[in-house]
C-alpha cells in the first residue's frame, strides 16, 4: 500500500513512455531497380488494371515504350523512382527530395499540418506528410496523367492518389512502401515496396538530359 505516498504511486503508474524517435531520412540514396517494372513481384494478371489501363499498357509494350516521358527528358513523377540517386533533406516542417537524373527535379513534402490545396495538376502534385512513430507517411494528390508508373509503361490517370510510407529498417537502407489508388486505371488500390541503399560518400552529380 502506498499510504501517504498515493500521489507519488499514481504518478509513476501513469507515466507515458516516449514515442518512437523519428529517424533521420537525410542523405543520398540509390534506388533498387524498382523502375523496370513496378509489378515485377506480382503474378501475371495480378495487377488490377481496368480495361482502359490494360489497353494502354499493351500499346506501350507493343511499341517498346517509345513514348516513355523519361526518354524525353520529362519528370518521372512521384510513384516512379528511376535508376539515378536521389537526396533527402529533412527538417521538422519540410522534407525535400532532390533527383539527380533526367531533369534536376525536386519534391516538397510539407509537415506543417497544412491540408491539400486546390491548384492545377502537375508533374509532382501536392504532398503533405506526418509521422506515425518512426514512419513518415506522405499523401500526394494533384498529379497530371503524363507520367508512367515505371519503364514497363503501367499507366495512371489524373485521379492518381499516392500514399508513401518511409522507414529506416537499418542504418544502410530506406524502405518506401508505395500505395497506388487510381479508380480510373485500377479496380482497387495496390502497393509495392522499394528498398534503397545509402550512399554515404556520394553526393548528387550534374546530369544534363538530351533528346537524340
Amino acid at each position: 500500500m502506498c499510504g501517504i505516498r498515493v500521489h507519488l504511486c499514481l504518478s509513476v503508474a501513469i507515466t507515458v513512455l516516449p514515442a518512437a524517435a523519428q529517424p533521420d531520412l537525410s542523405g543520398v540514396w540509390a534506388p533498387a531497380g524498382y523502375d523496370v517494372n513496378i509489378a515485377k513481384d506480382m503474378k501475371p494478371g495480378e495487377l488490377p488494371m481496368t480495361p482502359w489501363a490494360e489497353a494502354l499498357y499493351k500499346e506501350r509494350q507493343s511499341n517498346h515504350s517509345k513514348d516513355d516521358p523519361e526518354g524525353r527528358c520529362l519528370p518521372d513523377g512521384v510513384a516512379r523512382h528511376d535508376s539515378y540517386p536521389f537526396k533527402i533533406i529533412q527538417t521538422p516542417t519540410l522534407v525535400l527530395i532532390l533527383f539527380e537524373g533526367n531533369v534536376h527535379s525536386y519534391r516538397q513534402i510539407f509537415l506543417d499540418g497544412r491540408a491539400h490545396k486546390d491548384f492545377d495538376k502537375n508533374w509532382w502534385g501536392h504532398s503533405i506528410g506526418h509521422w506515425e512513430g518512426d514512419m513518415l507517411v506522405v499523401d500526394t494528390v494533384g498529379l497530371n496523367d503524363r507520367t508512367w508508373l515505371d519503364h514497363a509503361g503501367h499507366p495512371h490517370s489524373d485521379q492518381l492518389h499516392v500514399i508513401e510510407r518511409y522507414t529506416r529498417p537499418d542504418a544502410g537502407h530506406i524502405s518506401i512502401q508505395i500505395t497506388i489508388d487510381d479508380p480510373i486505371a485500377y479496380s482497387h488500390p495496390w502497393s509495392v515496396t522499394e528498398v534503397s541503399r545509402a550512399l554515404p560518400s556520394r553526393d548528387l552529380l550534374e546530369y544534363i538530359c538530351q533528346i537524340h
